[in-house]
């Protein structure tokens, strides 16, 4: 059975590029653009793996994480923390949010150097996210 990723995620680039490494990983992937939808969607979908971006619209990740966690049959699902911001004081919010992980995500550069750069540490990861959804033996 094909596992499946919901991203949670408001930067369309950001989106394009885990759609295109997770979908050619073979995993079928779930789409919101803000935490709002991201609750919902988790809820209805029932993901093996979220991918949680913190700075969202209408709903910020940290909200949608606990909102998430409070659902019954999502507690054990495992949340990853994907953000291109600092995680000094970030971290201790994320974790008492209740995610799994972690996961700094490079920040898309201008140049097609930067953004090359970019691709391949968000590559990086999303192979130690996939390597988490392994982990739990999902």
């Amino acid at each position: 059975m094909t596992k499946r990723i919901l991203i949670v995620e408001d930067q369309e680039d950001n989106r394009a590029i885990m759609r295109d490494i997770l979908s050619s990983a073979g995993y079928a992937l779930i789409e919101a653009i803000d935490g709002e939808e991201g609750v919902k969607l988790a809820r209805s979908e029932r993901p093996d793996l979220i991918l949680m971006d913190i700075q969202l619209p209408i709903l910020d990740g940290y909200e949608a994480t606990r909102q998430i966690r409070a659902i019954d049959e999502l507690k054990s699902v495992p949340i990853i923390a994907v953000t291109s911001y600092a995680w000094s004081a970030r971290r201790r919010q994320y974790r008492n949010a209740r995610a799994t992980q972690q996961q700094r995500l490079p920040g898309l550069g201008t140049s097609a150097r930067s953004r090359g750069r970019s691709c391949c540490k968000l590559q990086r990861c999303l192979e130690a996210c996939t390597a988490e959804l392994a982990s739990h033996r999902i």
